[in-house]
């Protein structure tokens, strides 16, 4: 057993007040279930596995590997990271029962080097006293006020392929200002990818592989100093 998460299988178990259940299903997309029973689904396409339709699903729309265009009707929240109804950001700040949901959005690199304003979100996740932070499909670094409005984050899921999202200094560069205890890589494409994220990290931080997808967190259960844990994933 690690000393920093419950590791299990992958199904549900029951969870203390406590406590958050993190599954990663593949490329960007983690079932975040909360102890009052409220599942989320990050950079939903459809399909959040375990057989479960989710109560909240997040979506960007960078890439069609982020976002579905016909999310199934009985999901009740479905969050897309931008707006879809014109040039204003998205904005979501809901309580659903034990999670408050929140995000801050941020740009990405459209045709011809052009710029789409606020067409990502960074959504925060407020369960069980942990801030869990989703970068999205993230394209730069942050500013100060974007840093803010984040706030504290004590986990933090970073897409590391260094190249169609933001480059590996950058992200670097993020990963330090955000100081999230736990580092969880998502968005690469091959073990190589992989890789050569953890060997930049083995420079600052503790690595450790995970042999399976799903881990049991809570406050008390966070790494002294920041660690990145791979979860596998399809």
């Amino acid at each position: 057993m690690t000393e920093i998460v419950r590791l299990f299988a992958n199904c549900r178990f029951g969870l203390a007040a406590d406590e958050v259940q993190i599954t990663f299903i593949g490329h960007s997309t983690f079932l975040i279930e909360s102890p009052g029973g409220i599942r989320i689904a990050t950079d939903f396409t459809g399909w959040a596995g375990k057989d479960v339709v989710p109560d909240v699903v997040t979506m960007n729309h960078a890439h069609t590997s982020h976002y579905t265009s016909n999310p199934d009707p009985a999901i009740a929240h479905v969050l897309r990271g931008w707006n879809p109804d014109g040039p204003d950001p998205a904005v979501h700040n809901l309580t659903v029962g034990d999670v408050i949901i929140r995000n801050v959005t941020t740009d990405i690199r459209g045709w011809e080097a052009m710029v789409e304003k606020d067409g990502n979100s960074i959504f925060i996740f407020e369960i069980a006293n942990l801030c869990i932070a989703h970068l999205g499909h993230l394209h730069h670094t942050l500013t100060q006020q974007q840093l803010n409005e984040i706030g504290r984050v004590d986990v933090v899921m970073a897409p590391v392929d260094g190249g169609m999202t933001l480059d590996l200094e950058g992200m670097f560069e993020v990963l330090h200002a955000l100081k999230a205890p736990l580092i969880i890589p998502m968005h690469y494409f091959s073990a190589y990818t992989l890789e050569r994220f953890l060997a930049r990290a083995r420079q600052d931080w503790d690595v450790e592989i995970a042999e399976i997808p799903s881990l049991v967190i809570s406050k008390t259960s966070l790494p002294v100093k920041p660690k990145v844990l791979v979860l596998p994933g399809h």
